[in-house]
């Protein structure tokens, strides 16, 4: 059953919103033992119009994230590029990869050596470099895309084969399903995963984003690290 999010919110009530998120992100941070301000907020735009953009990006937005190439595609012409950073967050197939490369600021999806070769190969054709977070499954959850924790090292490691692409952390998606304490868990587990790899001092990215939690678990992913969280429901919902 396809989603839909409330396309006619208003600008007062995303700010209304975000004001309380914001809020939640600085409790949960400081709770945590992390800086409030180092939290960036995505909105994630997958079942909402070009319209509802608009006026989350009035209320204040800076970051939106899309899982789909055509998607971004209709939208993205309708919106404010120079005020935007992009995102793609969605399972990408390596045939869709040159035209999300030209879209975005970011893939936040890299979940495979394929996918790093074609983004490389896309990357240098436009004479760019782009940033990319390796997606990892941290759940090792069969329904969900994603590098196994205990291969992610050795990933990143043959990421600095690629110029044209620069490691900018990790990302995660949990399984659906888990409970509190699995969740708290696997946040945990992906920040001491993130700090490990970024404290090796790779020569082909700074490690500077770990991006884990949405709208219904946000707030314990920034306790236990995130420094970006994606939220769609809790504001357009």
């Amino acid at each position: 059953m396809v989603k839909c999010l409330n396309n006619e919110i208003t600008v007062e009530e995303l700010r209304r919103r975000l004001e309380i998120i914001r809020e939640n992100i600085r409790t949960a941070a400081l709770s945590g033992g992390f800086d409030p301000e180092a939290v960036r907020l995505m909105a994630v735009t997958k079942y909402v119009g070009a319209e509802a953009v608009l006026r989350a990006v009035e209320a204040g937005i800076t970051l939106i994230g899309e899982n789909r190439g055509q998607a971004l595609q209709q939208k993205l012409p309708l919106l404010p590029r120079e005020r935007l950073e992009v995102h793609f967050i969605g399972h990408l197939q390596r045939n869709k990869a040159a035209r999300v490369v030209r879209m975005v600021d970011m893939v936040e999806s890299v979940d495979s050596a394929a996918l790093a070769q074609e983004l490389e190969k896309q990357a240098g054709a436009l004479e760019r470099t782009l940033p990319i977070l390796m997606e990892v499954n941290i759940g090792k959850d069969p329904n969900k895309s994603g590098v196994l924790p205990e291969e992610a090292d050795r990933f990143a490691e043959s990421l600095r084969a690629f110029p044209h692409l620069e490691l900018r952390g990790l990302m995660t998606i949990l399984p659906l399903g888990a409970t509190q304490l699995e969740t708290e868990r696997y946040f945990s587990q992906m920040h001491a995963l993130y700090v490990d790899i970024r404290e090796k001092n790779r020569d082909n990215g700074c490690m500077d984003c770990l991006s884990m939690g949405m709208s219904g678990d946000y707030k314990l992913a920034v306790k236990h690290g995130a420094n970006l969280v994606r939220l769609g429901t809790v504001l357009f919902s």
